[in-house]
């Protein structure tokens, strides 16, 4: 039996990250969770343990170069001195205020800017010492970025950097066999997005090509079959994940 994989999911204290971490573990990996929300990210460990898996939780500040460099030694001495997956998933989303790009606050585009796209950077630099040969780095973007979405230009803006940062990562990384992929998904049905609007499981459906509402577990399949070794020849790749609303 091969050894399990050490899987390193940032942004994992629920929604997205914590179907993540329960989908890897599912197959045997091992998980590291990080979240600013240590409280959060120990929740999910304490699940993932139920289910017999081997888990650890850490604190992390994306936009904290000391911090990322701490997550990253911390979660390459639980995986015995190694990490073969990462998923880059930290984000702030339900929080973003939504306004015309005239009247966005510049210290929450700052913000904004810092934890989704300045976290991956950071979180992948501070992680590429102790990537194993042949590791995969899954990036998450959102569709958004291909449909403009009004009055949430900092968002956007900072996902659509979120592609740009694979795209050169894949680059840099691919002579040690290392692939970095993004996914794009379309409107989830987190708790999150759930928070948002009294509509949030019709939003949309109207738009899409399959006539329901994405489910967690479709952002999950993905991710998953990105960080697989049968996904080794793709690498600098988005895929939208949203169910057929807009093709590229």
């Amino acid at each position: 039996m091969p050894s399990p994989r050490t899987v390193l999911i940032t942004g994992a204290a629920g929604g997205l990250g914590r179907a993540f971490a329960e989908g890897f573990a599912a197959q045997g990996d091992r998980i590291a969770v990080a979240d600013i929300n240590l409280d959060g990210a120990q929740e999910t460990v304490d699940k993932l343990k139920a289910l017999g898996a081997d888990a650890a939780a850490f604190e992390v500040d994306v936009t904290s170069l000391e911090s990322t460099e701490a997550l990253a030694a911390g979660a390459a001495e639980f995986g015995g001195g190694r990490i073969d997956v990462l998923i880059n998933n930290a984000a702030i989303y339900a929080t973003v205020t939504r306004s015309p790009f005239e009247d966005i606050d510049p210290a929450e585009w700052d913000l904004v800017m810092g934890v989704n796209l300045k976290g991956p950077w950071l979180v992948t630099r501070s992680v590429s010492p102790f990537l194993s040969d042949n590791a995969r780095v899954v990036n998450l973007s959102s569709a958004t970025v291909f449909s403009g979405s009004a009055h949430w230009a900092h968002y956007v803006a900072s996902k659509g950097g979120v592609i740009a940062l694979t795209r050169v990562l894949a680059k840099e990384l691919g002579g040690r066999g290392i692939t970095v992929n993004a996914v794009a998904p379309g409107f989830t049905l987190t708790e999150a997005s759930l928070g948002l609007m009294d509509s949030a499981e019709t939003y949309g459906v109207d738009r899409g090509s399959i006539k329901r509402a994405s489910q967690p577990k479709d952002i999950v399949g993905t991710t998953m079959f990105l960080a697989s070794p049968e996904a080794e020849y793709i690498t600098g790749q988005t895929l939208i994940v949203d169910g057929g609303r807009q093709f590229i």
